[in-house]
């Protein structure tokens, strides 16, 4: 059989998806990184005997991991393994109230009721709901692009769209959260879920309340190795059908010829392709990539409002908390204030909702005897050239402040080391314009139709994958990207 070359751009987790699926399929594949690692915003941390996964920390849907392996007749223990978390996560309010989130329902619910006084049956009937806009949207909005004629001629998506009222997509996802519960510790819980793809619950379209089901149905689950050991098993398979991996490898130009993608230029040199595979935000695939094109620029969608971004301290903490889980979230006492500063003033607020990992909890080498690793993130602004330094010295402060208060000890005392990522670090170290992690944000009902498509309209053999397109940002999508571009080939 002949060989057909496939050249992706940037080894981020869609990019190595997508070289497995092509490599599968029989296609030559070679990775061209800029880093001299793969993983994008999935790699690791070292300091003083900590170590940290440094981008995301939630596992869900592992099954389009395991696909992978599957794919390629492997089986995928061979490679990968994971655990199921019991509790998913640790809540701190600032009025004392703490919550478990069980991951069985029945439990969880009555873990509410409990806290808060919120009738269980609320609760399962929200999580009934959130089921429902799932099954509706997954197969039509999820798996497939929804930029090609094919995906609507099938009766599925013809069923889904008459159901697209159920999908709640003209309210905002806190009015909707408002209308189904009584307590508001209880609605803030649920719009925290607007934040998994960068959005504003008192923006975002109450579709996104498809979120809580992703959590509670299918589970969350931690990686035996941490979560870069997803990046490091799919890397292994990846090599192991043949992939070449090129890293320091910053690509300079995609090679377009009569509106034909014909391959790239990477340090003067060009590498000639059937296809290419952009795995790098698109707004910097566009304005880096293809900038002798400016004709083929898709201005509406590069003009389009981007996710917000994170302000990540990993500290190395001389000391263990056992009423902490692996993951931990401390609420703001005012959720909208929180988000009016992000999103209106571009600011950080004084007491922001800070989400805490502590992957030591069940990795025990992952910090020193007696210690732990702290993954401390708030949510924070795009970068728009805000004074950042000023701004991550303040959170800081605002940080100890609140984590010291909920836990009755001075953490800023514990601390015995610290590495600091901001907007500026991940747009330098991950190519994601303006810093932020999920592309554009979802803050408008057509958010999900809006994406920049898996292919292009305009260059023939150019295809796209990665958080900044359809269908969206964390790991379950950027792994569905890459199954879409595939399909597409």
């Amino acid at each position: 059989m002949s060989h057909k070359k496939a050249i992706i751009i940037g080894a981020g987790i869609a990019g190595i998806a997508a070289a497995i699926r092509l490599a599968v399929k029989g296609y030559a594949v070679e990775v061209f990184e800029a880093n001299s690692y793969p993983g994008g915003k999935l790699s690791e941390i070292e300091q003083n005997g900590y170590r940290f996964d440094a981008g995301p920390s939630l596992l869900t849907m592992p099954q389009y991991i395991d696909e992978l392996f599957q794919l390629a007749n492997k089986n995928p223990a061979d490679y990968f393994r994971y655990q199921k978390l019991a509790v998913v996560c640790h809540y701190f309010y600032e009025d004392g109230t703490r919550i478990n989130a069980y991951a069985d329902t029945e439990k969880f619910a009555q873990e509410l009721n409990r806290a808060t006084g919120e009738p269980a049956k609320n609760i399962i009937k929200y999580l009934a709901n959130s089921a429902d806009i799932y099954n509706i949207t997954n197969h039509v909005f999820l798996e497939r692009s929804l930029h090609s004629l094919q995906t609507f001629l099938r009766w599925d998506t013809v069923r889904s769209i008459f159901k697209l009222p159920r999908i709640d997509a003209f309210r905002a996802m806190h009015q909707a959260n408002a209308g189904y519960f009584e307590d508001a510790r209880v609605v803030q819980f649920f719009d925290r879920y607007a934040t998994y793809n960068g959005s504003n619950p008192y923006e975002a379209p109450a579709t996104l309340n498809v979120i809580p089901h992703l959590e509670h149905h299918f589970g969350a689950y931690f990686p035996d190795g941490g979560m870069y050991s997803i990046t490091k098993s799919l890397v292994k398979l990846a090599e192991d059908l043949g992939v070449k991996f090129r890293y320091d490898a910053k690509v300079d130009e995609i090679v377009v010829i009569n509106k034909i993608a014909k391959g790239i230029r990477v340090k003067g040199e060009n590498v000639v392709a059937d296809i290419v595979v952009s795995n790098t935000d698109v707004w910097f695939t566009y304005k880096n990539l293809l900038q002798k094109h400016p004709a083929l620029h898709p201005k509406k969608i590069l003009s389009q409002e981007r996710s917000s971004s994170a302000l990540i301290f990993y500290w190395g903490i001389k000391k263990q908390f056992p009423e902490l889980d692996l993951h931990n979230i401390f609420f703001s006492a005012d959720y909208k204030a929180e988000f009016n500063y992000i999103w209106q003033e571009q600011d950080i607020y004084h007491d922001p909702t800070v989400y805490l990992n502590i992957s030591s909890k069940l990795k025990t080498d992952d910090a020193p005897y007696g210690c732990e690793n702290w993954f401390v993130m708030i949510n924070v602004p795009a970068n728009n050239g805000q004074d950042w330094d000023v701004l991550i010295e303040n959170a800081r402060q605002n940080i100890h402040l609140k984590l010291s208060k909920a836990l009755g000890e001075d953490i800023s005392k514990l601390i015995a080391c610290e590495s600091i990522l901001d907007p500026r670090s991940i747009e330098s170290k991950t190519s994601s314009y303006k810093g932020s992690i999920y592309g554009t944000s979802s803050n408008s009902q057509f958010a999900a139709f809006l994406r920049h498509a898996n292919k292009s309209s305009k260059v023939n053999g150019l295809y796209f994958c990665g958080g900044s397109v359809h269908p969206g940002g964390g790991i379950p999508l950027c792994l569905l990207s890459a199954k879409i571009v595939s399909e597409m080939v």
